[in-house]
Formats: structure tokens, sequence, C-alpha cells
């Protein structure tokens, strides 16, 4: 099975076209693109917000905590609140 579908195709290798005229420019600064990974990058990113075939962007390094441990968490905390207002 493809990963990446025909949109995201076409989206990097324009992408990949203006970086090599130099006239492929990043988001917030407007700086012009030189690395064949950021066009690479913008491409896909472009397909994403297209509604292409393109798998989710990788999360940063930190580590996610599972949503079983945040219920858990929060259940603990709910359990002492009610034992507090019990004692008083």
């Amino acid at each position: 099975m493809a990963k990446y579908g025909k949109k995201a195709a076409s989206k990097v290798k324009k992408a990949m076209h203006e970086r090599k005229r130099g006239t492929l420019k990043s988001g917030r600064s407007g700086k012009t693109v030189k690395s064949r990974k950021q066009a690479i990058a913008i491409g896909l990113s472009e397909a994403r917000r297209a509604g292409g075939k393109v798998p989710p962007k990788k999360s940063s390094g930190k580590t996610k905590k599972s949503s079983a441990s945040k219920a858990r968490k929060s259940s603990r905390a709910r359990t002492r609140e009610s034992a507090r207002s019990k004692s008083r």
C-alpha cells in the first residue's frame, strides 16, 4: 500500500521546482528555501492542507502520555478532593 497519493507527489514536485528556481519561500519569515528537505516538508504540508493522502506529521521529541494515564491521574485527583471535603 502506497504511503503517499498523487496529490502529495504533485505538490512536492511543484515545491522542488520552485526551490530550484529560487522562488520557494518559507512560511512566517518569508526567507528563500535552499534546503531540499525543507522543500519536501513544505510540499507535504501543502498536500495535507489540500486533503491529499499523506501520513500524519511526526510528533516532536517529547513523550506523549496515553489517555489512560491521564484518566487515572484525574480520577486520583477527584478522590483526593472528595476525601478532603469529607474530612472537613
